[in-house]
């Protein structure tokens, strides 16, 4: 029973035990200390100014919690205690668990960090991309190779596009037993090898909610890039577009290179993407912001009705993260539905059977229903 008390005193902090009852000790008492540093509203100096402080905070956090649980409180930390100020300190960045989150943060900080920080944010930066482009790596490579020889069937390959695997299954029944060797009647091809079958244009919004979704975009766009039979064009945008393409080799100084924060203003996106576009047929466009226009609503919804038209496959997303869908602007959204262009959140882990579908040039609404995505 003792031990129940003094789980539920952990949970609710000092407030609950003002008599001093259920005293806590040894690690528990640690935590205790640290949770009440960054959740109890009535502190005044919360973690304290000073970095060495922070850091011995953050030392803690990570002896007590498992990682999932730390980057979680880093997270709150930076919420409620304005901990992004201190993350300018190199020192403090060091002793600070790397995540997705951060990242983010450390993007959106880009442009007011000091010198002496930038080093020890880019390893940070770099340690995350690793990471990521570790998990996401062949998963992509797999769906979208695998979607193009699918869609793409090449019936008199040339000796170097043979598919050796599948031509000998295919013939098999021919095997000569007296040759000891199989007479093919059939040779598949893996396609058009070295040649870029479709062109994937990824148009990110730089505003503030979309800074994790910017992250994942620029690993994923790195992906896709070094994939020979499509085409990747990166692209991202506030009140001003910049062509990233040439950076999608290295997706850190792509991701150093954005300018997180600031205005919309998606029609002038839209227009730039139009011009990347040759083979409307081939061409995949995905919009990746939360809708809020800052330019030219009206003329930015003839636009992508035209590209549409066009036959653009015209992709959609209010959100790249496992986050869902942040605030969005339901107007633009409901408009971009009358074009027969849903809007929705899609995960890091979905987007490459979303982008495998989409070479396929299958239905989008299947899609969604078979992973239970729905349009916002």
């Amino acid at each position: 029973m003792e031990e129940r008390l003094k789980k539920w005193r952990l949970i609710l902090g000092k407030k609950a035990d003002p008599g001093g009852e259920h005293e806590l000790e040894g690690a528990a008492q640690g935590m205790d200390e640290v949770l009440e540093a960054l959740y109890d509203t009535e502190r005044q100096g919360g973690l304290g100014g000073s970095a060495p402080s922070v850091n011995r905070w953050l030392g803690n956090i990570r002896e007590y919690f498992p990682t999932s649980v730390v980057q979680v409180m880093q997270k709150d930390a930076m919420d409620r205690l304005g901990l992004e100020q201190m993350l300018l300190e190199p020192e403090l960045l060091q002793s600070v668990e790397p995540d997705i989150n951060l990242v983010a943060t450390l993007l959106t900080l880009n442009k007011v960090m000091p010198a002496k920080t930038r080093n020890t944010a880019r390893e940070v930066v770099a340690k995350v991309v690793k990471e990521l482009e570790k998990k996401l790596r062949n998963p992509m490579r797999q769906a979208i190779e695998g979607s193009i020889s699918r869609s793409v069937r090449n019936r008199r390959p040339r000796f170097k596009e043979i598919d050796w695997n599948r031509t000998i299954r295919l013939n098999l029944k021919h095997y000569q037993k007296e040759h000891k060797t199989i007479i093919p009647e059939r040779l598949v091809g893996h396609g058009r090898k070295g040649q870029a079958l479709r062109n994937v244009i990824l148009l990110i919004d730089q505003s503030g909610s979309m800074a994790t979704s910017m992250v994942y975009a620029g690993v994923l766009g790195a992906v896709m890039a070094s994939l020979k039979s499509i085409k990747t064009q990166l692209v991202v945008f506030d009140t001003s577009v910049v062509d990233l393409t040439d950076q999608l080799s290295d997706p850190v100084e792509l991701l150093f290179a954005t300018q997180l924060g600031g205005g919309t203003d998606i029609n002038k996106a839209v227009a730039y993407a139009e011009t990347l576009i040759s083979n409307p047929g081939d061409t995949i466009l995905v919009l990746i912001s939360d809708l809020y226009e800052g330019g030219n609503e009206s003329e930015m919804i003839k636009r992508v009705a035209g590209i549409k038209a066009s036959g653009v496959q015209f992709i959609t997303l209010l959100a790249l993260s496992d986050q869902g869908a942040p605030m969005y602007d339901r107007s633009v959204s409901a408009k971009f539905a009358a074009l027969d262009i849903p809007a929705f959140a899609c995960s890091p882990n979905l987007f490459p059977d979303l982008m495998a579908s989409a070479i396929k040039k299958e239905s989008l609404g299947q899609w969604m229903a078979r992973h239970g995505v729905v349009a916002k």
